[in-house]
């Protein structure tokens, strides 16, 4: 690689679902990243937040819903507190596991701004669940309010919000200034906080932003020459599940591209992180995404393992 950048972004098996398995699981997850930083790459790390933010926001809602004086918590409010509660538990343990092999590195947590179009039309079918179940009265009442509700796999009804895709990431030049002062850097947490720009303002919207598309455009923009998107397999497949399941290793853009055609990867698992790739890979000469496993990494950039994407 030309500049040893690489961008990875973690899954959710990365974090936990709680506290207590969050402290545990990025004391394992700090291992691999500190393993990559002593080849020299330098790294931004990236994450999901989805059972940290849901769980965020449901203590939010019953907060209000007891001490209604409190209010409803904005989305992008929970969003941020999520990049704090997850990002400070992951930067010690990095620290700590750097501390351990006599390394000095520095790490820091930039909470991050995501723009995205107010006119994306993402906004008009807005599909991500969010935040407490609901009872039939309870929705109606908040489609009544103009907040659109959908049933949830028969446990109840649900907030939905858009999911837009991203377009500026507002804390680039200080991303780029600490990857630049040699710092591990962990951004982007959750696809960042979404906003818009109204005439120089920054507005908070009810949105969620792809962690692995906000991903993909923060390696483009710091002209990384790799992004792994970690998961819970080794590979992508094709025929996942069949008799004629076939895992696959290197893929070009067009082969990817004609795939996601034929239908060959889950909407809410595999298909976006193949799209995310596949909007990296494109995006400049020598580009690659890699595909696999938290554990698997070392072994992927070597060559080894994994889905590797390129043009």
């Amino acid at each position: 690689m030309d500049n040893n950048t690489v961008v990875i972004a973690l899954g959710g098996n990365a974090l936990g679902k709680n506290g207590a398995e969050q402290k545990e699981a990025v004391a394992k997850t700090a291992k691999v990243i500190v393993d990559l930083a002593e080849e020299g790459l330098n790294l931004v790390i990236t994450h999901g937040n989805g059972p940290q933010v849901g769980m965020i926001q449901n203590a939010m809602d019953n907060l209000a819903m007891i001490q209604s004086e409190y209010g409803q918590t904005a989305l992008p409010a929970s969003v941020a507190m999520s990049q704090g509660y997850i990002g400070i538990d992951l930067q010690n343990a990095i620290k700590y596991e750097l501390y351990s092999r006599n390394i000095d590195k520095k790490v820091s947590t930039i909470l991050s701004q995501v723009e995205v179009d107010k006119e994306d039309e993402a906004f008009l079918n807005p599909t991500k669940p969010i935040g407490r179940f609901l009872t039939r009265e309870e929705a109606e009442k908040k489609e009544a309010d103009g907040i659109k509700c959908m049933e949830d796999a028969g446990r109840g009804y649900r907030i939905v919000v858009a999911s837009p895709m991203p377009k500026k990431i507002r804390e680039l030049q200080t991303i780029k200034t600490l990857l630049e002062a040699g710092h591990i850097v962990i951004t982007c947490g959750g696809g960042g906080i979404p906003v818009i720009d109204d005439y120089g303002k920054l507005s908070g919207v009810s949105a969620v932003i792809d962690k692995d598309n906000a991903s993909s455009l923060l390696a483009k923009e710091l002209n990384a020459d790799l992004l792994i998107i970690l998961t819970a397999v080794e590979k992508a497949a094709i025929n996942f599940g069949k008799e004629n399941q076939e895992w696959l290793s290197d893929l070009t853009v067009e082969q990817a591209e004609e795939y996601i055609k034929q239908g060959q990867f889950a909407k809410g698992s595999m298909l976006p992180k193949i799209e995310a790739a596949i909007r990296f890979a494109e995006s400049g000469e020598g580009r690659r995404t890699l595909i696999t496993q938290l554990e698997k990494a070392a072994a992927g950039i070597a060559g080894e393992t994994g889905t590797v994407i390129y043009k």
